[in-house]
């Protein structure tokens, strides 16, 4: 392990003093925001320590040239899975997809075949919402040949103790304090990416040191320099908020607008789409209220297109306020704030610059469930959202 990999803090200010943290209602999210840089790192170590045994589970599973590779999860965990489905379908050479639990678990027909194998890839912050257990039993009863990997932050979850020791079964646990106690999920979410990130490069996962590296330093530079910053933004007078990624970044657009809604306890009402899909209709929801944030890409091609509607955006209604995350130092006219990422070599890869891009969501939300007079630790007021989801009923799934 490169000594720089364990230099990182294990937690990072963010602004507030301890008092304020606890008489808030906000230290656990405090420390699960703050904590993930040095959670990516412990996460590529164990990651890296279980390299054998996550290589031969591949090697079995991926045998097949026709298997079907489904990320899956349910809320924030499934679009760890729309973040994912272009990494997977590039390093298996294989059909990858994904697919949330929710639809899943009422439709797998449509998902789902009898004679093709199937490698289903859970990701569950805790493995006890009841649509996680159920859609591994429901594939095994479909499909003749499955296998699962499952990636959990709970050790004693349904998910990772109904499942583990069977057949074509891998658990991976990740460490003890990527299993948030708050409501939301924050470093429970990018823990969980990362370690997508990296199974899908086991066979390369010892050249991709440096990029933790970058990445943990990406995470540090966001929270320590920016993070005042974001505050002034989360308290702002908006009650709508739009995220545009493209490609991986998309799947991040889609997790940082739920943060905010979340936090917000729907205060304020969210919405993603990508650069393109935005000038098709979504870009109307944005009015004199609406904060915008950019996830840019780091890669040139897609960035002509990310500017080119930025710059369209600023010629209309461009909104209250305007935030940008980039990978370089290009300075972008029409943003109120530009974090830029402190590159000083190569490029992260698109899906890795995805798990550092939730981030400032993360703070904005936690700065307007404040300004709100919430409780990030647990925001919902009538309890109407649940750290684990209730009332889900499992029904007996019958072929047509």
């Amino acid at each position: 392990m490169n000594k720089h990999l364990r230099n990182v803090p294990l937690t990072v200010s963010i602004g507030l003093k301890d008092t304020e943290l606890q008489k808030s209602g906000a230290e656990h999210t405090a420390t699960e925001i703050s904590q993930q840089p040095a959670l990516w790192i412990k996460t590529y170590q164990l990651v890296l320590n279980e390299k054998l045994r996550i290589k031969s589970f591949f090697d079995k599973a991926l045998a097949s040239p026709d298997i079907d590779i489904i990320l899956t999860g349910a809320g924030s965990s499934s679009f760890i899975g729309s973040i994912l489905e272009g990494t997977y379908s590039k390093f298996s050479d294989r059909s990858a997809r994904a697919v949330a639990t929710t639809d899943l678990l009422t439709h797998p027909e449509g998902y789902i075949r009898k004679n093709t194998p199937v490698l289903l890839v859970s990701f569950a912050r805790s493995g006890n919402s009841p649509e996680s257990s159920a859609v591994v039993s429901l594939v095994n009863s479909i499909c003749d040949e499955a296998y699962h990997l499952i990636i959990t932050c709970n050790g004693t979850g349904n998910l990772a103790t109904g499942f583990r020791n069977e057949e074509n079964v891998l658990v991976l646990l990740l460490p003890e304090e990527t299993d948030d106690k708050s409501l939301v999920m924050t470093s429970s979410f990018t823990c969980m990416l990362l370690a997508g990130i990296l199974f899908s490069r086991i066979q390369q996962i010892d050249e991709y040191e440096k990029q933790v590296q970058t990445l943990a330093g990406y995470g540090t530079t966001i929270i320590t320099e920016y993070a005042e910053k974001l505050r002034y933004v989360g308290a702002m007078d908006f009650d709508r908020v739009v995220f545009l990624g493209s490609g991986p970044l998309l799947g991040a657009a889609e997790e940082s607008q739920l943060k905010v809604q979340e936090l917000t306890d729907g205060k304020v009402i969210g919405k993603h789409d990508s650069y393109l899909g935005f000038r098709h209709g979504p870009k109307a929801v944005i009015n004199a209220n609406t904060l915008i944030v950019y996830l840019f890409s780091n890669k040139e091609y897609v960035f002509n297109y990310e500017t080119d509607l930025v710059r369209d955006v600023n010629a209309k209604e461009k909104g209250l306020y305007r935030v940008g995350i980039i990978e370089t130092e290009t300075d972008l006219p029409g943003l109120d704030l530009l974090i830029k990422l402190p590159c000083t070599s190569e490029k992260l890869d698109e899906d890795f610059l995805a798990v550092c891009s939730v981030i400032p969501a993360q703070l904005i939300g936690f700065y307007s469930c404040l300004k709100f007079g919430l409780s990030p630790d647990n925001p919902s007021q009538d309890g109407s959202i649940t750290r684990i989801v209730e009332g889900v009923n499992i029904y007996p799934y019958e072929t047509t």
